[in-house]
């Protein structure tokens, strides 16, 4: 067994990319969830996103991508519109990856156009170190973003 699917199921993740970031997280004694919650969210019907990490100190949402196809980017668009406190990052296999054949733009450059911050491999020392953020993931229920998304935040777990 090669090094990369012991280390997926030691952590109990479904890609090297989420193993990565568990160790990298784990060697600093960063506490984290792994997907833990569900999100509620609409999109002509109700969804459900489930994001893979969530940084128990701040609160941040770390999701985790090899592959940033265009069903992802309009998902992560909808819950950015319906849930906007919420802190969601990604952490890319490549960042400079072009989201379709032939074109100029990259996951980064998507990321920075919506307003979203993003790193390369593993998740940032500096977003381990930021303080809590304004809307946790578990406080959404008690808040209520807009009146038909209030409570539709909900733990798998």
């Amino acid at each position: 067994m090669n090094k990369r699917k012991a280390a997926q199921l030691k952590y109990g993740v479904r890609s090297g990319l989420e193993a990565d970031n568990c160790k990298h997280l784990e060697e600093r004694g960063i506490p984290y969830e792994y997907e833990k919650h569900k999100i509620k969210w609409e999109d002509h019907q109700w969804r459900s996103y489930t994001p893979d990490f969530v940084l128990e100190s701040n609160g941040i949402i770390v999701e985790t991508k090899g592959r940033f196809v265009p069903a992802d980017r309009r998902k992560h668009l909808r819950i950015k519109e319906q849930y906007p406190k919420l802190d969601i990052r990604f952490v890319f296999t490549n960042a400079k990856s072009k989201i379709n054949k032939g074109s100029k733009t990259s996951y980064a450059d998507w990321c920075e156009r919506h307003g979203f911050l993003y790193a390369d491999k593993v998740i940032p020392d500096e977003w381990l170190k930021e303080p809590e953020v304004e809307m946790r993931i578990e406080r959404t229920k008690e808040c209520g973003i807009s009146g038909k998304m209030k409570n539709q935040v909900q733990e798998t777990r």
